[in-house]
């Protein structure tokens, strides 16, 4: 089954108005609404982090029926799994079969300032990664867990407050090891659009169902989510120019990975033109070209489109996605 989110980005709003955007997205028949968990933005100018957790559980008292998400969030170094595991489970006993956990290995920008650590190698962070979700699951479904492991311990632990299913576990992938992970342990898989299309054909789709044919799994027990980078504005220009906010993901993973600094960040970024800072996004003004865009990926199996907007007026943005958008892809995909 289609369904459509909203990517609601908090290195660029104020929580309050991240809510608002939530809302609103539920409001126009959204399914779904992602929060990037940041220490720090992508940018120091204009910039916002707040914190993704907090935000959850206002937003989900604010509405009834979307799914709420972390996309992605690092659940080894400023967020131990223990704390994660009693988070999430006070979310999904809060509001039952509407929250995710989506994680990922991380970034030094959001955990080296935070906590001081070295940043480690990513064979290291995957390690930590995997160790991870088999403990926050163990204290999901057990009591009085003693669990030693390479990098965590707890002692005759128990999280009181958890929801009688347990919350999913979305695993977000840019190479083919934790792309197969997914598949054998996440019940979901993220990546972000804009992207080589031999990437996804070649390289994430493959291994992510490796993995859940090693696993013997289904199908469709993984749900395939993906980021999708739209600046759609009826004037073509302004949609451009409102990429260069998010310049930085224009920047290759090398650049972006080792940076701790969102000052040093910016200056990368605003190094780019806006030719560069939109190679990332789908930029136009044409609701049937967003339809046509998306159809290599839904031929690949996603069925779970997250829409993140660049420009400053999201309220506009989710009023015309879902006026001109909206039914053209369910009509196409649904």
């Amino acid at each position: 089954m289609l369904r459509i989110g909203y990517k609601a980005s908090a290195e660029q709003f104020r929580p309050h108005e991240l809510m608002e955007f939530a809302i609103l997205a539920e409001e126009v028949g959204l399914d779904s609404a992602f929060i990037s968990d940041h220490f720090q933005p992508w940018r120091h100018t204009g910039g916002h982090a707040p914190h993704a957790l907090v935000w959850l559980g206002a937003v989900g008292a604010r509405t009834s029926r979307i799914a709420l998400g972390t996309s992605v969030l690092t659940p080894t170094f400023r967020h131990h799994p223990s704390m994660i595991a009693q988070s999430f489970g006070t979310l999904g006993s809060m509001f039952p079969d509407r929250i995710i956990l989506g994680i990922g290995t991380g970034e030094g920008l959001n955990e080296v300032p935070a906590i001081g650590c070295e940043w480690p190698e990513r064979k290291e962070r995957f390690a930590r990664l995997r160790e991870a979700v088999r403990l926050i699951r163990k204290l999901w479904t057990e009591e009085r867990v003693s669990f030693e492991g390479d990098y965590y311990k707890t002692e005759s632990a128990t999280i009181y407050d958890r929801p009688e299913n347990p919350v999913p576990i979305y695993v977000a992938a840019a190479g083919p090891m934790i792309a197969k992970y997914a598949g054998r342990f996440g019940d979901g898989f993220i990546c972000t659009s804009g992207k080589a299309p031999a990437l996804y054909s070649e390289t994430l789709i493959p291994n992510l169902e490796a993995g859940i044919t090693q696993q013997e799994r289904q199908a469709s027990d993984v749900d395939r989510m993906i980021e999708v980078k739209l600046s759609f504005d009826t004037n073509l220009d302004r949609a451009k120019e409102d990429t260069r906010f998010w310049g930085a993901l224009a920047l290759t993973p090398e650049q972006k990975m080792t940076v701790e600094d969102p000052l040093e960040m910016e200056k990368l970024a605003d190094s780019l033109s806006s030719d560069q800072t939109a190679s990332r996004w789908i930029v136009t003004s044409d609701a049937d070209e967003v339809v046509e865009r998306l159809k290599p990926y839904v031929d690949l199996g996603f069925n779970h489109f997250v829409f993140h907007a660049p420009g400053p007026d999201q309220t506009r943005f989710l009023k015309q996605f879902a006026a001109d958008v909206l039914p053209r892809l369910r009509n196409a995909y649904g």
